[in-house]
């Protein structure tokens, strides 16, 4: 600040400004007392003043910005996603300075899934609060794999595999972190291959090996695990790994200023590994290391899976209607605590749905819908969200809302289909067209499910056992939507 006061005063005093020097009210830093009234400088001062109000301005925003940080690690703490961090005084430096934060991401499959989800919204609480964050693929790493909670050796990848599961993680780490970053807090997106494939056996062995302890390395919980887990052991390709990922932190030390490495709690070691070669090889204290924990339901048992597999967080593998349908089932037991991990809203925020839940007005499953509506409003944005939230509304059985021929086709992937012609579907009796489909086991069934009100074609309910598919019926001319009940569905294509 002293500094800061000193070159203004010496920038003015170069100036030399024949006129009394207005106060300039609207800015009220310490260390501004008055800038002149532009319109009053000579032609010759001009550029002297604007270099002098550019370094105003540029010292005001670093004054507020250093007044408005929010403390990160306070909010992830206070939100369940803190599980350790290597230093206290990180605490402190989050709202002292701004940082750089990376996490890792190995390319196993072309799209995150849920599991990954908590470490992009770690970052993101990072960038909210004024940092900037790298996202490093593992495109090196991805080809040796990583043992933490393996029992078994991950399947080698070939090289178009590879680079394609690269390109579809960095898309959708872009497509959901990029409008939160700015040019002061930016996302980035970096694959370490770019650096291991100069890497020379030799060198790295000599540079970073040396200081790498064989006790510490095996005492470490993921070796330990797999060790004494595993009748196959642990190959020495998989021991390196955290050898590979702490040289990781050492080159973005270096070459990008990052000082915090976040990751999963299983993820402690190799971070660890981390801040102590960069300790070693550049005598630093300042690099830290943060996990959180692992996403799991009340029960104990893993969060992210549903029945059909993993929950991803690409479109293309699973719908926004599959994602939102995934988040409105979750059970009450659950929802307050995902709240607070998986949204943004305040505590308050929660807190107020939380005693709205106790309350003998709730509407059942609306906490439910908010937290599918906020996480699928992050991961795949607001068209997202309402292509979903169009999908449920259509889709509920005896609902008013129109079908189109869009929104069913948006469901097609996560329900039953098949395909038919026109003329095995016109004059077709509902009863029919239900069991040949495969929707109902047999008419007789069929007819008691009619009788029960619970026969559904195009959300309408079929009160007539003669009902006959008219072209009318068919949605936009291309399909038609059958129902036995609120959750078995059938889209025929027609051809």
């Amino acid at each position: 600040m002293a500094a800061a006061a000193s070159m203004l005063k010496t920038t003015f005093f170069i100036l030399k400004p024949t006129y009394k020097i207005p106060v300039f009210s609207l800015f009220q830093s310490p260390f501004i007392r008055s800038i002149p009234n532009k319109r009053t400088l000579h032609h010759h001062n001009r550029r002297h003043y604007q270099l002098t109000r550019k370094f105003c301005y540029s010292q005001l925003a670093q004054e507020q910005s250093h007044r408005s940080r929010a403390n990160v690690i306070e909010i992830l703490e206070e939100r369940g996603l803190l599980e350790a961090i290597t230093g206290d005084n990180l605490r402190s430096i989050c709202t002292d300075s701004s940082l750089r934060v990376y996490c890792g991401f190995d390319p196993t499959a072309e799209s995150l899934h849920l599991g990954n989800l908590i470490g992009i919204i770690v970052l993101s609480w990072f960038l909210r609060c004024g940092h900037s964050a790298v996202a490093l693929v593992g495109g090196a790493t991805g080809r040796v794999g990583d043992p933490s909670g393996k029992s078994l050796e991950r399947p080698e990848l070939d090289i178009e595999t590879l680079e394609r599961n690269i390109s579809g993680i960095s898309g959708i780490v872009l497509k959901i972190l990029g409008d939160i970053s700015t040019d002061n807090n930016s996302i980035k997106v970096l694959n370490n291959y770019d650096w291991w494939k100069d890497v020379k056996l030799l060198d790295f062995l000599k540079d970073v090996g040396r200081f790498a302890r064989v006790n510490t390395m095996m005492a470490k919980e993921s070796v330990k695990r797999r060790l004494e887990s595993s009748d196959q052991g642990l190959s020495y390709t998989e021991f390196t790994y955290q050898l590979l990922q702490g040289y990781d932190f050492v080159h973005l030390f270096k070459s990008e200023n990052i000082t915090v490495q976040i990751g999963g709690s299983d993820q402690w070691g190799n971070i660890t590994a981390g801040t102590e070669l960069i300790r070693k090889l550049h005598q630093s204290d300042s690099a830290f290391g943060l996990t959180f924990p692992l996403l799991l339901k009340s029960d104990g048992t893993k969060f992210g899976k549903s029945e059909d597999g993993a929950i991803w967080l690409s479109p293309s593998m699973l719908s926004p209607y599959k994602f939102y349908q995934y988040f409105f089932s979750i059970p009450d037991a659950d929802v307050v605590r995902f709240l607070k991990i998986l949204t943004f809203l305040t505590l308050d925020e929660i807190k107020l749905i939380e005693t709205q839940m106790k309350s003998n007005g709730y509407l059942q499953n609306s906490a439910q819908k908010k937290l599918a509506e906020e996480v699928t409003r992050f991961v795949h944005g607001e068209d997202g969200l309402q292509e979903a939230i169009k999908a449920t509304e259509a889709l509920k059985p005896g609902s008013e809302t129109r079908l189109d021929w869009k929104t069913i086709e948006g469901i097609a992937e996560d329900v039953p289909c098949c395909s038919l012609s026109y003329d095995e579907v016109l004059d077709v009796g509902v009863v029919d067209l239900s069991v040949s489909t495969g929707l109902i086991e047999s008419k007789s069934a069929a007819r008691r499910l009619l009788k029960q009100g619970g026969l559904y074609l195009n959300n309408g309910r079929v009160d007539n056992e003669g009902k006959k598919i008219s072209v009318d019926d068919i949605v936009d001319g291309k399909i038609l939507l059958l129902s036995a009940g609120k959750k078995n569905k059938m889209v025929v294509r027609i051809q």
